[in-house]
């Protein structure tokens, strides 16, 4: 959960300003656009399967670039 205390004289603009970057850095807005549809369980796992194949693709080419 994010609290904000508003400072002596700062102003409302800079109040909600300093509250977004609170949520941006806490994950909310991250973790409400995951929840936002339902996703069946066997797309999560294609999702991170294909992640991961990408994620090795990219460091083999790394290290054989790499190595030579």
């Amino acid at each position: 959960m994010v609290k904000l205390t508003i400072r002596d004289r700062e102003s409302i603009q800079e109040a909600v300003r300093r509250f977004r970057k609170l949520v941006e850095r806490s994950g909310i807005k991250k973790e409400m656009r995951r929840r936002e549809y339902y996703e069946k369980p066997s797309e999560i796992k294609r999702r991170a399967h294909l992640r991961a194949q990408r994620r090795n693709r990219r460091n083999r080419m790394m290290a054989e670039t790499g190595a030579s």
